[in-house]
């Protein structure tokens, strides 16, 4: 550029970071949104996984069920649920926001925080309902 000196140059402003933003609801939502994206890709490898063990050989699939009954592999299953749930509902939010509707700032972080608390609330009903239909809890009468 014709009269940039390079004194002039370093005399910019630099991009704004992490370090100048207060986090907001929309900008967390979008890095969880990758996040969940992510980790749907490891969950499918398990998924996978396990159709495959399930293929092979009654013992084979014994032992990988069995992994997946143990504690940590609770929390793996249901991890992925809700991620699952949460990047469904993230796509859903993205969808709105492509029609043109609900870009304003207060529509924006009535979806945000609906995505988070719905994802919770519907995962926890998933797995309410599953642990009453294995007997795992007792169903109300």
């Amino acid at each position: 550029m014709a009269g940039v000196t390079p004194e002039r140059a370093r005399q910019r402003p630099l991009s704004p970071h992490l370090q100048i933003y207060r986090p907001q609801i929309n900008m967390v939502m979008s890095i969880l949104h990758r996040i969940t994206g992510a980790a749907l890709y490891v969950g499918s490898l398990l998924i996978a996984w396990w159709l495959i063990a399930a293929a092979t050989s009654p013992e084979y699939f014994a032992f990988v069920n069995g992994l997946f009954a143990t504690w940590p592999g609770m929390v793996v299953i249901v991890g992925y649920s809700w991620a699952l749930i949460h990047h469904l509902l993230g796509g859903l939010r993205h969808f709105v926001w492509d029609t043109g509707a609900g870009l304003d700032i207060g529509s924006v972080d009535l979806l945000s925080w609906s995505t988070i608390v719905l994802s919770v609330l519907l995962t926890g009903a998933l797995w309410l309902y599953i642990a009453s239909e294995r007997g795992w809890v007792q169903a109300w009468q």
